[in-house]
């Protein structure tokens, strides 16, 4: 089991590395747009802030996070009116993400033990909620750094992601509308350092074998698997590598491979 403080850690050093990425650019960065259509480089900032606000009362104030939730006006634009609504100017914007998210690793840290928070659809504990936004930070990251024209190393924390995407296998197949598969499942992925990460069975036949780095990028639905080197053995393995979701909620868009130049979706 991973140590919450590790988690922690991980998510301030993730969280730091873009944080790097985006502080001192020019107004006219911030305007970039990013793989997700109407989304700039501002926009994922700010969503990035307007996850850990929401997540933040989710922990500290959870009749607001219902509240949040149920006055949508419009349940299917919550991300987006999220976004829109804490965008702003970069002087303003960066430090309002720096306080939230710190402010967010503080609850988190102090959260009792065996505590389940609220979330969309589901409720998690705090390692779980750490997990999430490990798992978005870096996601979101990859459409800035695409935006920007930058290439970022990968790194051990996509260990995070990989254990996500490997535990959501079952909420990608239920958002999508397609029966929980019962075949039990094996991934094995190549780390950066070289090692491998191994989750589920040995002896399962629906097998998932690739580069760790490829594997996150597919179920964060930042690349469509036509543009990755993963490989599925057995029909499930297969079926999943099309609805793969570490995210919660609906199922997202999904992105078209590259070649084509199809439009992507914001999650």
């Amino acid at each position: 089991m991973v140590d919450l403080k590790d988690l922690l850690a991980d998510l301030a050093e993730e969280s730091g590395q873009l944080d790097n990425l985006v502080a001192g650019r020019p107004p006219a960065d911030w305007d970039r747009p990013t793989p997700a259509p109407g989304w700039t480089v501002g926009h994922q900032i700010a969503h990035l802030t307007w996850t850990d606000h929401v997540a933040l009362l989710a922990v500290t104030d959870t009749e607001s996070f219902y509240a949040s939730v149920s006055s949508a006006p419009d349940p299917a634009r919550l991300v987006d009116d999220g976004a829109a609504e804490f965008l702003g100017p970069p002087a303003q914007l960066l430090p309002r993400w720096r306080t939230g998210r710190t402010a967010l690793a503080a609850v988190l840290a102090a959260a009792p033990p065996g505590e389940k928070v609220p979330w969309y659809g589901t409720r998690m504990s705090p390692a779980s909620m750490v997990t999430a936004r490990i798992m978005e930070t870096w996601a979101h990251g990859e459409d800035i750094a695409d935006a920007l024209g930058v290439i970022r190393p990968a790194t051990a924390r996509l260990r995070h992601v990989a254990h996500l995407g490997f535990r959501t296998l079952g909420h990608g197949f239920a958002a999508h509308g397609r029966a929980v598969p019962a075949a039990p499942m094996r991934v094995e992925l190549t780390a950066p350092q070289g090692d491998t990460w191994a989750y589920g069975p040995a002896d399962a036949t629906d097998r998932v074998t690739g580069p760790a780095l490829d594997f996150c990028l597919l179920v964060t639905q930042r690349r469509h698997r036509d543009d990755l080197a993963l490989v599925a053995t057995g029909p499930v393995a297969d079926a999943w590598l099309d609805v793969a979701q570490a995210f919660a909620g609906p199922p997202g868009a999904g992105r078209a491979p590259r070649t084509v130049g199809a439009t992507e979706a914001p999650v």
